[in-house]
């Protein structure tokens, strides 16, 4: 399991995720135009979750280098969830955030209507931070959803306990 950059050729991958009946109505879904985009922005890191050298998941880092230290977690995705990847997927895209590229803080948010999403983000040890009501419209629902903030320290991920190994 490892993360690399992701390249064109991961664009139909990333955007089959994203169309994705259960995906479409909490991440977008980019064109290729858009999605090269971030692979050209020094702010951004597009990468590709692999198990076993097969691309297993994606994500979308924004705000690299800010001078605050927050990076965002813009968007992400498992090819298979209810396998217990997802705690796994998670961690290494936290230890990415702060290891890699030296954030002083992760955040992120999530449709309120995502309960999947909400308890791995609690169970991965971000804190919800805020919600803000009735904020974000999702074309594929029709209306608009809360928006869930969540937030990580570097302090806080250097306080979390090893993920169990798997066998």
């Amino acid at each position: 399991m490892s993360l690399r950059p992701a390249i064109p050729g991961d664009f139909p991958f990333i955007r089959g995720l994203a169309s994705q009946p259960e995906n479409a109505p909490f991440i977008s879904d980019e064109d290729e135009a858009a999605l090269a985009g971030y692979l050209a922005d020094p702010s951004a890191r597009l990468l590709i979750w692999e198990i076993a050298g097969a691309p297993a998941g994606f994500a979308l880092w924004c705000q690299v280098g800010d001078p605050s230290g927050a990076v965002e977690l813009r968007r992400l995705a498992l090819a298979a969830t209810g396998g217990g990847q997802g705690q796994v997927f998670l961690r290494a895209l936290v230890d990415y955030g702060f290891a890699t590229l030296g954030a002083a803080r992760i955040w992120l948010d999530a449709s309120g209507e995502n309960p999947r999403a909400l308890r791995s983000y609690d169970r991965a040890g971000f804190t919800l931070e805020g919600r803000l009501r009735q904020h974000w419209y999702r074309p594929a629902l029709g209306r608009a959803v809360d928006l869930m903030l969540f937030g990580m320290l570097r302090a806080e991920w250097e306080a979390l306990e090893p993920l169990p190994e798997r066998a």
